[in-house]
């Protein structure tokens, strides 16, 4: 009888439910705009730069590698491979900013740097 009392159908439910709940608690979050100010989170931003300058270029972004707030939205540093060369060092990558609104549209973008993937930055 012990197995039928832990296997109540009433006990595991209310838990259940309280999980559930719990579980899509954060989900909310990275859907919604963070706070009053209507402003994406950094993560959306990040997800938002990335996937609009994929739908301009025609390419997939390599990374972000760069993120700012600014007054009016977010800037936002995202590489892209432009040729692809052997070997893989000497493949051409390009920094695009990105300039994205309070709500994560994107506003514009301009090609800041080209480079090849295996070289380093001396200057900082």
């Amino acid at each position: 009888m012990t197995s039928t009392e832990s296997d109540d159908p009433d006990a595991p439910k209310a838990p259940r439910t309280k999980r559930a709940a719990n579980n899509a608690a954060p989900a909310g979050p990275t859907n919604d705009t963070a706070g009053s100010t209507g402003r994406v989170t950094a993560a959306q931003a990040m997800r938002g730069a990335a996937v609009q300058l994929a739908e301009l270029l025609g390419t997939s972004p390599d990374s972000v590698s760069a993120l700012r707030p600014t007054q009016d939205g977010w800037t936002a540093d995202v590489e892209v491979v432009e040729l692809v060369r052997v070997p893989d060092t000497m493949t051409v990558m390009a920094t695009y900013r990105v300039t994205l609104d309070l709500r994560g549209q994107l506003l514009g973008y301009e090609r800041v740097r080209r480079y090849a993937r295996g070289q380093l930055d001396r200057e900082r």
